[in-house]
């Protein structure tokens, strides 16, 4: 009996795990990620470029930013969430970067 309640108990932390990665604000971010995609490739399209394609941001890498064209924000939550913002390098070349940063969590009013 013991045996099945520890099953039940791991099977519950695995399915709860996963609803929690894969919950609301990861789904609305993928959404915007998308539509930003889909803009940017119309606006790489229209200046000539080739279309960017998203990298995970790492510390340390260099970052050569001569224009910024778009930058999804982060949610508005008190959690570190995702972002991106999509440059121009010196180069002239169209870049996506994805990275991480704090929620807007301010507290409003009094």
């Amino acid at each position: 009996m013991k045996f099945m309640n520890i099953i039940a108990f791991a099977g519950a932390v695995a399915i709860s795990s996963n609803v929690l990665a894969e919950g609301g604000g990861d789904k609305a971010f993928e959404k915007m990620m998308a539509a930003n995609a889909k803009a940017m490739e119309q606006y790489a399209i229209s200046q000539g470029k080739s279309v960017p394609v998203a990298k995970q941001y790492e510390y340390g890498m260099k970052v050569d930013v001569v224009k910024v064209i778009s930058v999804v924000r982060p949610a508005k939550v008190c959690a570190v969430v995702p972002a991106a913002m999509t440059y121009e390098d010196s180069e002239g070349q169209l870049n996506t970067i994805r990275y991480t940063v704090a929620g807007d969590c301010r507290k409003r009013g009094g």
